[in-house]
């Protein structure tokens, strides 16, 4: 693993910034900035912005000088890039966007504008709360992106999308790193907002779909279920470096577990999902995310009980 850093370029506050990144481990990154008392605050999703007047000192720590361009290359060929469509100040508007949308396909009865959209912008304020890593913005965008591919896969009814989509949007709304205990409050918050607004049958089953992300475990024949569980794990079965972020951001979002204690919990989850004959629901998230899903598993798990 190795260290990136380009020259002092970006102006700002009145001066010039340079970007340090890792090759690698978010998690490596976080750790030089750190031992360089580098704030947190100067984190942005996939790299560090540090002022010139650092720039020497930070070479000669270990961070290896290198053209904008390179460093560019490097982040890319990582898998740690976030690219602009996936950072927040992009995806904030445009979820926003799906947010209307949604309310118009929801929306029996005339339900003044500002009254679904003032749902939205809490549910969006939630999201983008500053103690969320991986529980954040691009995780709901992964979530609804994949409830849209298994339905064009065919794996729900047309019909089934509208509230499939809103569990979605109310699967994590409440994140506080208590497993469980988070995905009842989420539920309860969806039929807190959503009772005045939209009928029963879709409160009911908004409910039932979020607390189900407890467990990843809908019974046989409940499409529904089996869709929202799949596009919540499809991380899982991405590339290793997209999967080894997801590892970290889970980390940084459980910072308040000491580390034995996270790495003995999470080698239990692990265990656990690796236990189950198959880890995704539908034949479609079983095509494309089941064998990577179990490769990724694998390797976090030896990594964590590692000696």
């Amino acid at each position: 693993m190795t260290l990136y850093i380009d020259p002092p370029y970006w102006p700002a506050h009145g001066t010039v910034f340079s970007h340090l990144i890792s090759d690698e481990s978010l998690e490596e990154l976080h750790d030089f900035a750190a031992a360089a008392g580098i704030s947190e605050r100067a984190f942005d999703e996939d790299h560090y912005d540090v002022p010139e007047v650092r720039h020497p000192e930070l070479v000669a720590r270990g961070a290896v000088p290198v053209s904008g361009s390179e460093l560019a290359r490097v982040l890319t060929r990582s898998g740690l890039r976030v690219r602009a469509r996936e950072r927040s100040a992009k995806l904030r508007p445009r979820l926003g966007r799906a947010w209307g949308r949604l309310g118009g396909r929801l929306l029996d009865a005339p339900v003044p504008p500002a009254r679904w959209g003032g749902l939205g912008e809490d549910l969006l304020d939630r999201w983008s709360e500053p103690h969320r890593s991986y529980h954040a913005l691009p995780h709901l965008a992964s979530v609804l992106h994949g409830v849209a591919l298994l339905e064009r896969h065919g794996e729900c009814r047309a019909e089934q999308s509208p509230t499939l989509l809103l569990a979605a949007w109310y699967h994590d709304a409440v994140y506080a790193g208590s497993a469980g205990a988070d995905e009842e409050a989420s539920a309860r918050l969806a039929e807190q907002q959503l009772d005045p607004v939209l009928p029963d049958a879709v409160v009911e089953e908004t409910a039932r779909l979020v607390r189900l992300t407890a467990s990843h475990a809908p019974e046989e024949g409940d499409l529904s279920g089996a869709v929202l569980v799949d596009a919540d794990l499809e991380v899982l079965g991405r590339e290793p470096a997209l999967y080894r972020r997801y590892a970290e951001q889970v980390r940084r979002d459980y910072a308040h577990v000491p580390e034995d204690q996270f790495r003995a919990g999470r080698a239990q989850v692990l265990r656990r999902l690796l236990e189950v004959p198959e880890l995704f629901r539908t034949a479609s998230g079983r095509r494309l995310w089941e064998d990577q899903a179990r490769i990724n598993l694998e390797r976090e798990l030896a990594e964590l009980t590692a000696d």
